[in-house]
């Protein structure tokens, strides 16, 4: 089987898109590998000058089997960018892998990908291979299963993304129905129900949010990697929606990550360890992680 399309998602960053391209350039079936970027149209004058610098870079793009840019018109906002571009993707190829233009891989990255996604396939109960894990302490297994979905490098199938739900105030009115606001908080370590909530008032625009829901209330499995293949460098404040933070960096695997299959169940074990993680420094930091690292946005932004 061919591997995976890469959807990419850019705006206005040249220099974290170049170095997201070279990485995976580096990866050794890249040049397999069919690549669609999505450039996000200028919000306004200002940003023109840098979303025109991002598209003069797309236009000799190597070591890919195929590069499609496809330039918006117009700003339609990331969740909608990514909304639409992992729908287009999915559509023509049944599956994707997703990354951003601020997403440095391992060269082993799209390998494990690929072969998540092959092994997987056939289990309804798996909703997505993910790329990125925490700088947990300690060693986590080599592979393991979480309840939900997550966003920084990550593959998913067709018959997954179905399941995505748009709608944050029907996510949260069935997490709230259901109680399970403390089990989808990482069991109070993370606040997910926080950013769902800030979601619908308009205060960030996360897609993340709806997916990682999405897939919880529908109890399905994401796989990680125990050691990291992705490193976000967009956490510099650079972005439109991150601040700055360093709580999430992380080494990249400098050797490849074997799947083997496994049982169809979460990991409490690897899950406690990643929400004692979550659960360091004082509780007042860690309880508003999200506005810290989302950058709060009008109601009416995109």
């Amino acid at each position: 089987m061919s591997p995976a399309p890469i959807a990419l998602f850019a705006y206005n960053r040249p220099a974290h898109l170049g170095r997201t391209l070279e990485a995976l350039r580096k990866n050794d079936i890249a040049a397999q590998t069919d690549l669609h970027i999505f450039s996000d149209g200028p919000k306004s004058d200002t940003d023109a000058p840098l979303v025109e610098a991002v598209r003069a870079s797309l236009r000799d793009v190597p070591g890919f089997k195929s590069v499609t840019v496809v330039p918006r018109p117009a700003n339609v906002g990331l969740a909608n960018s990514i909304i639409q571009g992992v729908t287009e993707v999915c559509d023509r190829s049944g599956r994707v892998i997703v990354l951003e233009d601020d997403m440095v891989t391992s060269p082993w990255f799209l390998r494990y990908m690929n072969d998540g996604l092959t092994a997987y396939e056939s289990d309804p109960e798996v909703i997505s291979i993910h790329g990125y894990i925490y700088p947990v302490p300690g060693t986590l297994p080599e592979t393991f299963l979480l309840r939900g979905a997550d966003c920084w490098g990550w593959a998913t199938w067709a018959r997954s993304w179905q399941l995505f739900n748009a709608d944050g105030a029907a996510l949260l009115a069935q997490l709230e129905q259901r109680e399970l606001t403390h089990a989808f908080d990482f069991d109070g370590a993370y606040g997910y129900t926080e950013m769902l909530r800030g979601q619908i008032a308009g205060q960030n625009n996360s897609w993340a949010i709806r997916w990682h829901a999405s897939a919880f209330l529908a109890d399905k499995l994401t796989l990680y990697p125990g050691r990291s293949l992705v490193q976000n460098i967009g956490l510099d404040s650079s972005g439109t929606h991150c601040g700055s933070s360093e709580e999430f960096t992380t080494l990249l695997a400098s050797q490849p990550v074997t799947i083997r299959r496994q049982r169809l169940k979460e990991n409490t074990s690897a899950r406690r360890q990643i929400a004692d993680h979550l659960r360091g420094g004082p509780p007042p930091a860690r309880k508003s992680w999200w506005s810290q690292l989302f950058k709060r946005t009008p109601a009416t932004s995109a």
